[in-house]
């Protein structure tokens, strides 16, 4: 088992914004358990939070830019890059602006921060994706084009083409992540020439100096243009080296362009929630097709991890059997709708109800169709979830458990006399002062029959 992981303090960085040109602080945070990438906005009232998800996203000019409720995260690529190549699962992002800070362009400083502080593994399994057959997406406008295959790993290749004689046709090839840091993490972005006098007339790139973006030369610099940047970026003059790029940096690879596109896949790719074991390959990629590869993917896991059924041997001796949870909960028939306990950890728990013609509830619901009510479903699941949480007190007998919160609440497939159904509840974040958050399913023949998002107290029974 592969375990989540997070960092072990937190970190800040400060920079402008390229596009904002805002000075911003950023600090990384440690985050419990499939809490994943969440950025939060520290300047604005309510701290409101944003996740790194593919659903998000909705820009990609200059950058991959995600909005939530009208709260803005802009160019989140490089950042998200950093975690990804740094193996870090679960962090949270602070801002006091919109824009990460630009730094060098690349995700170099970011890594930098993440192994200053270094990262810790948690009591929890990493979510992995492993890819099964051949996923793409084609961009028709552009020829763009991005693939996933089955492989033993996540690797990552990039092939740029501009059609620019500047620039040419570029490969970059990323064979295993513990790699990035050495060939990928310094790339920085880079513009072309055209692009850089579109930018400054419409006002943006206001962080940009020249440092931490490489320009491309793909056409005449007139007078006027040399003037205008030397204005816009405070130089006392600019040449154009013999290898096409302006002459404030100096590559520190040839394909530079092409491993900095990889970056990028990379991050955007992050947005998808969970690690993917297997190869893409990237035709042309830029952040829109990243991202719409990373919305595609993303539904494609959703669908597969809801389908997925955990496999129990239903048949061993259990953890607890039907007197040992009737000592620990108050529950009794008919109400009692957990017969085993198969399976118990610090973050999750897995039990079992073989539902009979003889329940009580088959009278009265649906008589001569009968179907297991859904509400009852999720109480079985609830009850599953108490015990779970009833195993952190010494004396769980003397506490009753009570409903919160019920969240995103799903009804998959009929549960019918002669089913036998398998509660699945994970926590979603560490139980706190008797407060359970936990994602439970439900599970029978060989499918998921039901879903919700559960919160639960614990409280001292008054007649104790």
């Amino acid at each position: 088992m592969v375990k989540q992981t997070t960092i072990k303090s937190e970190i800040s960085l400060k920079g402008v914004g390229l596009h904002t040109g805002k000075e911003v602080t950023m600090t990384f945070k440690p985050a419990p358990i499939n809490n994943g990438y969440t950025f939060v906005r520290v300047d604005l009232e309510g701290q409101p939070v944003i996740e790194a998800d593919a659903s998000y996203v909705v820009n990609t000019q200059r950058g991959t830019n995600l909005e939530k409720k009208g709260v803005k995260i802009q160019t989140s690529e490089h950042v998200l890059a950093a975690f990804v190549g740094c193996d870090v699962d679960n962090v949270i992002i602070e801002l006091d602006a919109s824009e990460p800070p630009i730094m060098d362009g690349s995700s170099k400083f970011f890594v930098e921060a993440i192994e200053t502080v270094g990262v810790v593994e948690q009591d929890a399994e990493r979510k992995i994706y492993v890819v099964k057959e051949v996923i793409s997406y084609t961009d028709e406008n552009t020829g763009s084009e991005i693939i996933v295959m089955p492989a033993d790993d996540y690797q990552v290749t990039t092939m740029v083409d501009f059609g620019t004689k500047v620039l040419g046709t570029q490969n970059a090839t990323l064979k295993s992540m513990s790699d990035f840091k050495a060939e990928i993490a310094d790339a920085r972005t880079f513009s072309f020439l055209h692009e850089l006098e579109t930018l400054l007339e419409h006002g943006l790139i206001k962080g940009g100096d020249l440092n931490n973006a490489i320009v491309y030369v793909d056409k005449e610099i007139s007078e006027e243009t040399m003037e205008r940047l030397k204005v816009a970026f405070g130089k006392d003059s600019i040449a154009v080296k013999p290898n096409g790029i302006l002459d404030n940096l100096t590559l520190h690879y040839p394909n530079e362009a092409a491993r900095h596109k990889l970056l990028d896949v990379i991050g955007d790719l992050a947005l998808t929630g969970t690690r993917i074991k297997g190869k893409i390959i990237a035709n042309k990629p830029g952040h829109f097709v990243n991202t719409q590869f990373a919305k595609k993917l993303s539904k494609i896991i959703k669908i597969e991890q809801r389908n997925q059924v955990p496999v129990y041997d239903l048949n061993k001796e259990p953890l607890m059997d039907i007197h040992k949870i009737m000592a620990m909960l108050p529950h009794r028939p008919p109400f009692l709708l957990v017969d085993k306990i198969i399976e118990m950890s610090d973050t999750h728990v897995v039990g079992l109800k073989n539902v009979t013609m003889n329940e009580n509830f088959f009278v009265g619901h649906f008589p001569g169709a009968p179907v297991m009510p859904g509400v009852l479903i999720v109480e079985a699941m609830a009850q599953t979830g108490g015990i779970l949480i009833l195993s952190t007190v010494p004396d769980p007998e003397n506490y009753l458990t009570y409903f919160m919160k019920i969240d995103n609440v799903r009804f998959k497939q009929k549960v019918l006399p002669g089913d036998t159904l398998v509660f699945k509840c994970d926590l979603l974040s560490p139980i706190r002062r008797g407060i359970c958050h936990m994602q439970a399913n439900a599970y029978a023949n060989g499918k998921l029959v039901a879903e919700a998002e559960l919160m639960a107290q614990i409280a001292k029974s008054s007649s104790n």
